[in-house]
């Protein structure tokens, strides 16, 4: 059962005006630690960037069904697994959130995909059920 759906897409030049203009203070404002230890591996970090930013929007969006009081662009990060793919967690706020509409004997899953065609990156988020006991994210 889908219980939320985000969508945003992001300009890779505008996100890299913000990475020159604002330097660490945006990319550490923005993005996890882990983030941006990925980032530094990263040769397109302009696309990075706004991959990873188009997702902390969608997640917001897919999360709208929910108070977001205290949500914050760290508490939903998104990293690449082993064989590239991204893999989306949330904690904090945003994890609490999730958890308020998951039911009873029911576990959320976290799906994202991101797309770049420069100069633009956008990102899908869908959040659905499981039966089972309710897991971590």
């Amino acid at each position: 059962m889908i219980i939320g759906v985000g969508h945003d897409i992001c300009d890779q030049r505008r996100i890299a005006r913000l990475a020159a203009r604002f330097g660490e203070r945006f990319t550490k404002r923005i993005y996890s630690a882990a983030e941006q230890a990925e980032l530094a591996l990263r040769q397109n970090r302009s696309a990075y960037l706004a991959g990873r930013f188009a997702v902390k929007e969608a997640v917001y969006k897919a999360l709208s069904a929910t108070d977001q009081a205290g949500m914050c662009w760290r508490h939903a990060q998104t990293l690449s697994s082993s064989a590239g793919a991204p893999v989306l967690s949330l904690s904090g706020a945003c994890e609490r959130g999730l958890n308020r509409l998951v039911p009873s004997g029911y576990r959320p899953n976290l799906h994202v995909s991101i797309s770049d065609e420069p100069p633009y990156s956008s990102a899908f988020v869908v959040l659905s059920l499981s039966c089972g006991e309710k897991q971590e994210t």
